[in-house]
């Protein structure tokens, strides 16, 4: 659907975007970070005025989507949001980076000039040499600040959401770097659904055909997945009230991308992968009592449905090098087909979801110290 430019309902929508953005930023900041976000806010509306995304829209949609990333999918607080609203700005406007110092401070200037440096960056993805120093860059720009890669990914998440607007060989080109060299930060980093979201849209774009093929196939077995779920979940969630335990259930499927990697490596079709959904039980508790707890879920399971110990998983005691932490137990449901259970606290699971997004929260006070919040 073409764009269509309207002044008037654009700078109604700059206002409301800018206020979802506050909504959800207001809690973990106070009056003095919310002055200097507004101060952001204005700047980058103001250096980017006139100027228009491929799609026709105003440029400034942009580094808004990307603050509300970098504070809603990966809890990160006002110093990562006033450099996502800025992070273009020395790069394609007028102002300097001593310009931005000298109204932020040198923490975020010090983030601006690692976001310009890593897009500065040649992205070779024949050329191997480059694409290792390229890495050892990326790097040494997070040992100052991690906050440089986390926002980066967001911008890059944006940009894969977005990347309809762009011609055929331009979406390919991103697609195939994205890949290439934002996936595997995103792994690094634990941010799995950042990671999974990157990989299905790199897809799309790379590998068309199949990404289209599996998305029908997923969507066309959704109803019959959701009753599968719910009579699966009915009998556990009855035995979970009576003993006491209140827990979040959910269900996922498995990423596009997963499954075609799966299929691929095992050599098998759609039907024969078991695990192409998973129910995920996530409680609230201290953290000396989680580990009881999953055990006891755990239990449960066992008790109600025949399940496969080669596929059991105890991140808890061996969490993967990312933090990852949970208690994975594969059941066969009534149904006939196995279901993938994951137990895990609502610590482990802002880990596991915002990986070290969530390991670290920042006092993003402006002293330059990127303090661990414990």
């Amino acid at each position: 659907m073409e764009y269509i430019p309207n002044e008037v309902i654009e700078n109604k929508t700059i206002v409301s975007k800018y206020r979802e953005l506050l909504t959800i930023v207001y809690p973990k900041t106070h009056n003095e970070e919310r002055k200097a976000i507004r101060k952001a806010f204005v700047l980058a509306t103001n250096a980017h005025n006139g100027v228009r995304r491929k799609r026709g829209e105003p440029y400034i949609y942009h580094p808004i989507a990307v603050a509300m990333i970098c504070c809603k999918e990966m809890n990160l607080g006002a110093t990562s949001v006033i450099c996502a609203l800025l992070h273009d700005v020395v790069e394609d406007t007028d102002y300097t980076l001593e310009d931005i110092r000298d109204m932020f401070g040198d923490v975020v200037a010090e983030i601006i000039d690692g976001l310009t440096k890593i897009e500065d960056l040649v992205f070779d993805n024949k050329n191997m040499s480059i694409q290792a120093e390229n890495f050892k860059k990326i790097f040494l720009s997070m040992s100052k600040d991690v906050r440089v890669i986390l926002i980066k990914l967001a911008d890059r998440l944006h940009n894969m959401r977005t990347l309809d607007s762009m011609p055929p060989e331009k979406q390919l080109k991103i697609a195939s770097e994205t890949s290439f060299f934002y996936v595997p930060f995103a792994h690094r980093l634990g941010l799995y659904t950042i990671k999974s979201e990157l990989e299905d849209y790199a897809m799309k774009y790379t590998n068309p055909t199949e990404y289209y093929a599996i998305a029908e196939r997923i969507k066309g077995t959704e109803e019959e997945r959701r009753n599968l779920i719910d009579d699966f979940v009915k009998p556990i969630r009855e035995n979970l009230e009576s003993n006491g335990i209140h827990a979040e259930i959910s269900s996922r499927t498995k990423s596009i991308y997963s499954i075609q990697q799966k299929m691929v490596k095992k050599n098998v079709n759609f039907e024969d992968i078991y695990d192409i959904f998973a129910v995920r039980f996530v409680f609230d508790s201290p953290v000396e009592e989680e580990f009881e707890i999953c055990w006891k879920i755990y239990k449960i399971v066992c008790l109600l449905y025949q399940t496969n110990p080669s596929r059991d998983r105890n991140f808890l005691t061996h969490p993967k090098a990312n933090g990852y932490q949970s208690l994975h137990v594969t059941a066969m449901s009534k149904a006939g087909k196995w279901v993938e259970v994951q137990i895990r606290s609502k610590r482990m699971d802002e880990i596991a979801e915002k990986g070290l997004a969530a390991h670290y929260k920042y006092k993003e006070d402006g002293s330059g110290d990127a303090d661990v919040d414990n």
